[in-house]
């Protein structure tokens, strides 16, 4: 009868440890299904909106169907004392609207907001709102769901330009969504999280651009990982941005001089430069591509390295703790794009599913 009994919990036992395993595994799978759905997208950062066949190929190749884009710029006039738009969009080309789904995103100047109080900030968010509505009644935008500012906002100026964004939610009644730098994510207690609906991650230009020193401002894994700490707590729900771009950073005297971009490296193979280390030396005073370069200066070559991307996407998806992401490119442009195979940026999205 004991042994009976025996046989008989064991059994039992043996059904239970069976159904928790199935209930775990089943558990398991479904979070890692519903982990994170990815949604694709792009910047489009020029003033005059006119896509090559190239690039939409290349959206489509990719199922992209959102494009953030930059509709115009904030800044501080001196001359009249008071925040002006910039670089406002030209739209020759219209096709986008048809197949993409478009995000306005203005730039606001870190200037233009120390220059604003609070108060300010209240009409500086109203003018921003009716020129982005204006832009959309003539090029026929007729989806508006969502507007994102783009600020590099600190400690001095978060006042106001937090002021800004809650005005600006009140005007339109928009989803509102703000770029947050990776120091922002650091230095929490400073930088505060701004009052948006979600915020966009941007993982490029983290080093010090200025510094002769630098290796690459725009993206190192190992310095994305100094900013990273904190990012699984994050209070705001986050989508995240790569670099896709490359520049020259200017050094003369040993003093950063300025950006130059577009300018292949082709160009450097005559007499006048010497390559050594990513960096090239001016041999003589020359006029390149516009430029006028003098002898000594130094042009350190940055680029957005596909392994480095790669490896800044698994650091970020290892923190992030989203269901739902948007994933963006920074940006949409031929020249840009022919560096980099649609396998290449296949496998960057792909790390996020």
């Amino acid at each position: 009868m004991n042994k009976m009994i025996r046989k008989d919990c064991y059994v039992v036992y043996l059904i239970l440890l069976y159904l928790l395993l199935f209930a775990f595994t089943f558990y398991s799978c479904s979070e890692k299904t519903a982990e994170i759905k990815v949604e694709r997208s792009f910047y489009y950062w020029k003033s005059a909106l006119k896509l090559t066949g190239f690039e939409m190929n290349r959206l489509d190749s990719l199922h992209v169907k959102t494009i953030y884009l930059k509709f115009f710029d904030v800044d501080w006039d001196a001359s009249t004392h008071q925040a002006i738009p910039k670089a406002k969009l030209q739209v020759p080309d219209k096709r986008l609207f048809l197949k993409y789904a478009v995000i306005p995103t203005v730039f606001v100047t870190n200037a233009c907001m120390r220059q604003n109080d609070s108060a300010q900030t209240i009409l500086l968010a109203g003018k921003i709102y009716g020129l982005i509505k204006d832009i959309c009644e003539t090029n026929h935008i007729n989806t508006l769901d969502e507007i994102q500012v783009d600020c590099d906002w600190t400690a001095s100026t978060r006042k106001q330009y937090f002021s800004l964004l809650r005005s600006l939610k009140q005007i339109s009644n928009k989803d509102i969504s703000a770029t947050i730098r990776l120091h922002q994510i650091k230095f929490l207690s400073k930088s505060g999280v701004p009052p948006a609906d979600r915020g966009l991650l941007m993982c490029y230009n983290m080093g010090n651009l200025k510094n002769p020193a630098t290796k690459n401002s725009i993206i190192e894994t190992s310095e994305l990982k100094k900013y990273t700490g904190n990012l699984s707590s994050y209070p705001l729900r986050l989508d995240v941005a790569f670099p896709l771009f490359e520049w020259k950073v200017l050094f003369r005297e040993n003093s950063f001089k300025g950006l130059i971009e577009n300018m292949p490296a082709a160009i450097f193979a005559h007499s006048f430069a010497l390559k050594n280390n990513g960096r090239i030396e001016i041999l003589k005073d020359t006029l390149l591509a516009g430029y006028e370069l003098k002898k000594g200066d130094v042009l350190r070559t940055e680029e957005s390295d596909i392994t480095e991307v790669l490896a800044a996407a698994t650091e970020i998806n290892k923190r992030l703790k989203n269901t739902r992401l948007r994933v963006s490119f920074f940006h949409l442009d031929s020249v840009t794009l022919t560096k980099f195979t649609p396998n290449e940026l296949e496998s960057i999205y792909s790390i996020f599913r």
